[in-house]
């Protein structure tokens, strides 16, 4: 048994360093209000966070991070599966939030009240003045609907969706499908 120790502490000492320079399959992490990302190709929603809680976190992560915890600038409110989080500045509406299914985080969502906190590609996003514009920032979506009223356009294999309504964008994150 003595041997198959050693043997093991061996490998485990040379393998471990290595496991670091192998590429992973994930995208790099994105903190919505601190990271830059320029390119549409690199975003999964697996790595996305708002204020440090990613999708799949637990309900109680969740509330003790964005409700009982203190966020600059930042409201929370909880009402019933959603944590809102609004600007203090102008809290007319949630600028950005999560939902909870069964215990843990299933949705993260943004709007154009949270441009102002968001960096990289998603500001832009929610800046854009058109489809178009979206399109060119984000590719072709997987699917979409487009009408005189606004435009959905679903990236599902990246994990998000965006909701354009003139002045009014939403995006909103769930695991990549």
């Amino acid at each position: 048994m003595g041997k198959y120790r050693a043997a093991l502490i061996l490998v485990l000492a040379v393998v471990a360093p290595l496991a670091s320079l192998i590429p992973s399959a994930h995208a790099e992490p994105y903190e919505l209000s601190k990271h830059d990302i320029t390119e549409s190709a690199s975003i999964s929603s697996a790595a996305i966070s708002l204020f440090g809680i990613k999708l799949g976190d637990s309900e109680t992560a969740a509330i003790e991070t964005l409700v009982n915890g203190s966020i600059p600038g930042v409201k929370a409110e909880q009402e019933a599966a959603f944590i809102f989080l609004l600007d203090q500045r102008k809290p007319t509406g949630p600028m950005a939030g999560v939902r909870i299914q069964d215990g843990k985080v299933d949705l993260i969502f943004i709007n154009n009240r949270f441009a102002h906190k968001t960096r990289g590609i998603f500001r832009n996003v929610l800046n854009s003045e058109s489809p178009d514009d979206i399109r060119k920032l984000l590719g072709k979506e997987d699917y979409g609907d487009e009408n005189v009223l606004g435009a959905v356009m679903a990236y599902d294999k990246q994990g998000f969706q965006v909701n354009y309504l003139g002045k009014d964008i939403n995006i909103e994150f769930v695991l990549p499908r």
